[in-house]
């Protein structure tokens, strides 16, 4: 997920100067969300243990940021306690993944800061976790994530690469591609101290029992047979991993089965339509065609498959970002709404977090991860698990 993950949108502008400076260390936690939101009136019904809310700043990471919240909170279900890790590190490993790929494909592939929820868990199973107190991915001037210089001369070099004139590349681009991101980033540490532990990051990681096997992204296309895979053709599925493909309303009655027992969700989608708020900390799709905006609950649009193909085959739904759902609530007219961690610090109207209609959740998904065992037996028997 990009674009709106480098925090552009016209929504959140006013609020960038009290976000930027809030990078809380994680704990576990109730979302803590106020009840009354302009005059929205909330009642929770169902919310799980989440770590508090971070900031990715001016990075295009939120796909790194969404998946290890989602992460931390699997391992407060599984009642292994609290962690905080470091979405730089997946980051970090992603970056040579890419570059390797961008250059054997002769530039004929995505390189951007955007990723997907299967980047951080590939990485995972591969090259382990770190904490964030051991790599926080920050060596600039600045207490903060900056990425736009660093994307910028990254890119440049593998495209310097594709087109030298040596007729062949040489041994040393790659070293040289991962120098420039320790400058940026910092070097990846090979072994640390942890809770009085030395550990490499691949036996931290397997301390922990995070199965890579156990994850698994699903999404709702009609251009794409139902219960069967596919390539999500958005930029940032840079490596072209598959997904499995469910009707709405299955994938609707999937992410309620998995909150209702449990289970959290990394979402991915799009934030650009009128009726997403960071500030107001609200995500609608309102039914008249001129929003007034969030002084009330609105009437909003009856979302069918076909108007959620529509947008996604004419761009108004793209891969723009990645958030971490972590309950249920409704408002005072009965409108179901789910509970979203952001990863843009704690400076709007809900700390960090929005409530988004199921109208929202129904348009804008593009995909989202879970547990296996978080699918209703079912669905997962018709997608063959």
């Amino acid at each position: 997920m990009k674009s709106l993950c480098f925090f552009h949108s016209k929504n959140n502008w006013l609020f960038l100067a009290i976000i930027v400076g809030f990078l809380p260390i994680a704990q576990a936690q109730k979302a803590a969300l106020p009840l009354k939101v302009n005059g929205y009136e909330f009642t929770i019904d169902t919310e799980i243990d989440a770590t508090g809310v971070k900031n990715q700043n001016r990075s295009n990471t939120c796909w790194s940021f969404a998946t290890l919240s989602f992460l931390e909170s699997e391992l407060m279900r599984m009642g292994k306690g609290t962690y905080d890790f470091s979405e730089m590190y997946i980051v970090r490993n992603t970056y040579v993944q890419k570059a390797e790929r961008y250059v054997r494909m002769h530039g004929q592939s995505t390189f951007a800061g955007g990723g997907a929820f299967h980047d951080a868990i590939k990485i995972m199973g591969e090259y382990g976790l770190v904490p964030e107190s051991v790599y926080d991915g920050i060596e600039i001037d600045s207490d903060q994530h900056l990425h736009g210089e660093l994307d910028v001369v990254l890119k440049a070099i593998v495209d310097a690469v594709i087109q030298n004139k040596n007729k062949a590349l040489s041994n040393k681009w790659l070293e040289a591609y991962a120098a420039v991101l320790d400058t940026y980033l910092g070097t990846i540490p090979t072994e640390f101290e942890y809770d009085g532990k030395t550990y490499t990051p691949e036996k931290f990681a397997k301390k922990l029992e995070l199965d890579p096997d156990n994850y698994i992204e699903l999404s709702s296309f009609s251009h794409h047979p139902y219960y069967e895979e596919f390539v999500l053709e958005v930029p940032d599925n840079w490596s072209w991993e598959t997904v499995q493909n469910l009707p709405l309303d299955e994938l609707i009655e999937t992410i309620d089965h998995a909150l209702e027992n449990g289970y959290s969700i990394a979402w991915g989608g799009d934030v650009s339509e009128e009726g997403f708020s960071f500030r107001h900390g609200l995500a609608v799709v309102p039914a008249v065609p001129k929003f007034g905006g969030f002084d009330s609950p609105t009437e909003e649009v009856v979302i069918t498959e076909e108007m959620r193909q529509a947008a996604f085959d004419n761009y108004s739904t793209q891969d723009d970002h990645a958030m971490h759902i972590t309950g249920i609530a409704h408002d005072q007219n009965g409108t179901k709404y789910y509970l979203i961690k952001n990863s843009w610090g704690d400076g709007n109207r809900c700390g960090g977090y929005l409530y988004a209609s199921e109208a929202y959740i129904r348009y804008k998904t593009t995909a989202i991860l879970l547990h296996k065992e978080a699918i209703p037996k079912k669905i997962s028997k018709k997608l063959g698990f």
